[in-house]
């Protein structure tokens, strides 16, 4: 069995770059022991997310540049496990930082370089420049090429992020969080994970950081298998609050049966009817005065 072996690392923040640095690397040293093929950070694991409840200039001063040392360090770890790593960081940005990810394959090599999208412009991550594009690319694995995307967050409540990443191909969506995961957030990622026929693997922080509850989650996509009557759950993995890696086996060759089979994904869609999608005006009541576009 083709199994894909992807590490959540619901660590919590150590309260400084050189803290989360020295944590990063030991959570993916423990992580490659216990067999993972990709490790995957929460959202902005450089400074744990720590942006609020202070001045936006003190948080903005931590941004780091992508190539930075700390951004590169787990590139050089990534080859020296043979692991894949998506490591998340606030980015030093021309216009303003971003809250960024970057993946690296398990050569070592950036096959991933991302900024968030929708950015939370209704509170503090106004001060941020949001990302332009989904991106997805193919990961060597040790079964060979696997086609990956990320969006961060709240992306993932916008369903065009997920339909995108599917249309470019992607079989699994990586999403590094920071936020309470209830029974609606999960929802949506059962939904992204459904209607796309893809894996969906989220990373939050443990129930110790603050408005954050861990429920890190891997939804396969698979909802129905020709031996079982109905719908299976999709659901390979909900962790609980507790810090710590949690692991997840996805069985890529029964994810590839069910997307050359199954009717959803971008099996009969109709694009020609969706024009309205691209129109940009906003009518009541969802006018909101911090919107941008």
């Amino acid at each position: 069995m083709e199994t894909l072996n992807i590490a959540l690392l619901q660590i919590a923040p150590c309260g400084t770059l050189a803290g989360n640095l020295e944590k990063g690397i030991a959570s993916c040293r423990a992580a490659k022991e216990r067999g993972a093929d990709i490790a995957l950070f929460p959202e902005m694991w450089s400074n744990g997310y720590h942006i609020y409840d202070r001045p936006a200039d003190q948080w903005m001063a931590e941004a780091i540049p992508a190539d930075s040392q700390f951004v590169n360090a787990f590139g050089v770890l990534a080859r020296e496990l043979d692991m894949a790593i998506g490591v998340t960081f606030l980015e030093q940005y021309e216009g303003g930082p971003r809250n960024s990810m970057v993946l690296f394959d398990r050569f070592g090599q950036r096959r991933i370089a991302c900024a968030k999208v929708h950015t939370c412009d209704f509170d503090v991550e106004r001060n941020l420049t949001p990302g332009e594009d989904f991106y997805a690319a193919a990961l060597d694995t040790r079964w060979g090429e696997v086609r990956v995307g990320a969006m961060i967050c709240y992306d993932r409540e916008f369903p065009e992020s997920a339909r995108i990443l599917m249309l470019k191909g992607a079989e699994l969506i990586l999403v590094p969080n920071a936020c309470p995961m209830e029974i609606n957030r999960l929802s949506q990622l059962r939904a992204r994970a459904y209607e796309n026929m893809l894996a969906i693997a989220t990373c939050n922080y443990p129930d110790a950081v603050p408005d954050c509850n861990g429920g890190s989650s891997v939804f396969d996509g698979v909802a129905y298998l020709p031996e079982q009557d109905g719908s299976r759950d999709m659901c390979l993995l909900q962790a609980d609050g507790a810090e710590g890696i949690y692991l997840a086996e996805l069985d890529l060759e029964q994810l590839r049966r069910y997307r050359e089979n199954e009717v959803h994904g971008n099996a009969y869609r109709r694009p020609r009817k969706y024009g309205l999608l691209l129109d940009e005006a906003v009518e009541p009541p969802f006018v909101r005065s911090d919107r941008r576009m």
